[in-house]
């Protein structure tokens, strides 16, 4: 009986000794029931009653949350190749063990610096002839519903685009899932398999073949989802902010006079655009957590992190922390202005994460947004419309999506 208390028990003292507050855990459980009223939620009840940093328990295993600057700076990046090289391995991962996202120490490294060229400035400048005709198509498929004055339901055309320009400037396969929006999703996969070893992004030497078709998966996956979710959100925050709105498609038209072709330099160097983006990323950013896990015993701060715990930046409270941000919840480009933007911490705002390990896709999944965002409000305003749920309620499990689609209308520009 002694040991299944023990069993039982054991885990759960870890965080009383190190001084740090939590919620109450439940043998087995830990603290994970409370995820059913979602992992935001959660987070931010916990960073109101806690303060920057707290414990909890995925059912035996500690993790340590964390939303101070400094210690997340060390946790990401000063620490990132000594001891917090990794993230939590859930081992849910089948085939996609050696993508980049999940692979460990030297692999992880040898992955990521084959894969980095991929993603320069002169890469993407080479890909975005191959964006732009899927932004196109995009465009003229959204003007079938707007010349009917219909709500547009924005993933069923933000997240085709999305999987579009991946395939094509990944893969070099041309899907067309905005034309063909009936074609099943495993038909398109099993197609994606059939190319000889990935071409243009992934033809990297130094790769076998497996690693090239994980990360030729996670690519797919991981940009798809994300890039389309944040679209979404990027085109609701616009249309409930006209005047932020007016004053984009006034940059747009100033930069692209008389509806001119959008090029990659001139969309890149946009500063209200960049700022609009990098706002709607704060309060909405698709991944609501990072997470490391501790190689060994270290000490940050006086704190002495034991060696295999979870350590976890939850970027949702950090994004909307009132100290850190005035008016949170408000959307307020101006944040990210030329003036401001120099004064703003790296590690209070991290939709793509921080440091070595962040998100290898991030000038890709901008450049890819920008540019659709360019080309529709070239056009056409957004708009709410008695369809429009105001105000958003989000998916409690998962990376940050809202619960029903996102309806708008689109407005001819006159």
């Amino acid at each position: 009986m002694s040991l299944l208390h023990r069993y039982l028990y054991w885990p759960y003292g870890i965080f009383k000794k190190m001084g740090i507050p939590g919620p109450p855990p439940v043998p087995l459980f830990g603290t994970m029931l409370a995820y059913r009223k979602g992992f935001l939620n959660f987070d931010m009840d916990c960073f109101k009653k806690y303060g920057k940093m707290w414990g909890i328990y995925d059912g035996r295993q500690p993790v340590l949350c964390v939303v101070d600057p400094a210690m997340v700076k060390t946790i990401l990046v000063k620490e990132c190749y000594t001891l917090f090289t990794n993230r939590r391995n859930f081992r849910l991962n089948g085939p996609l063990y050696d993508a980049v996202s999940i692979a460990e120490d030297d692999q992880w490294r040898r992955i990521r610096s084959v894969l980095s060229p991929s993603f320069t400035s002169g890469r993407l400048k080479e890909m975005f002839d191959i964006m732009k005709n899927h932004s196109e198509t995009l465009v003229k498929n959204m003007k079938k519903k707007a010349d009917k004055d219909e709500p547009i339901e924005l993933k069923e055309y933000f997240g085709p685009y999305a999987m579009d320009v991946v395939t094509s400037t990944a893969f070099s396969v041309e899907m067309d899932s905005l034309n063909n929006p009936s074609d099943p999703f495993v038909t398109n996969i099993k197609k994606m398999l059939k190319f000889d070893l990935f071409s243009p992004l992934f033809l990297a030497v130094g790769l076998s073949d497996h690693e090239i078709l994980s990360q030729a998966m996670i690519f797919l996956f991981a940009g798809y989802e994300t890039t389309s979710s944040s679209l979404c959100f990027l085109a609701y925050n616009l249309a409930l902010n006209p005047d932020v709105m007016k004053k984009l498609q006034a940059e747009i038209d100033s930069t692209f006079p008389n509806k001119a072709p959008v090029q990659y330099q001139e969309l890149m160097q946009m500063e209200y655009l960049d700022s609009v983006v990098n706002e709607s990323l704060r309060l909405y950013p698709i991944a609501p957590r990072l997470e490391r896990v501790a190689k060994a015993s270290l000490e940050i701060n006086g704190l002495v992190i034991p060696k295999d715990m979870v350590v976890m930046v939850p970027t949702w409270p950090m994004h909307r922390d009132p100290d850190l941000w005035p008016e949170p919840d408000a959307f307020q480009p101006e944040r990210f202005s030329k003036e401001n933007k120099d004064h703003i911490d790296p590690y209070i705002y991290m939709p793509f994460g921080a440091g070595p390990r962040n998100c290898i896709g991030m000038r890709f999944a901008l450049v890819m947004m920008k540019l659709a965002i360019a080309e529709i409000l070239q056009k056409y305003s957004f708009s709410v419309c008695k369809e429009t749920e105001i105000p958003l309620e989000l998916d409690i499990q998962g990376l940050v999506a809202p619960k029903r689609q996102i309806k708008l209308k689109l407005e001819p520009r006159s």
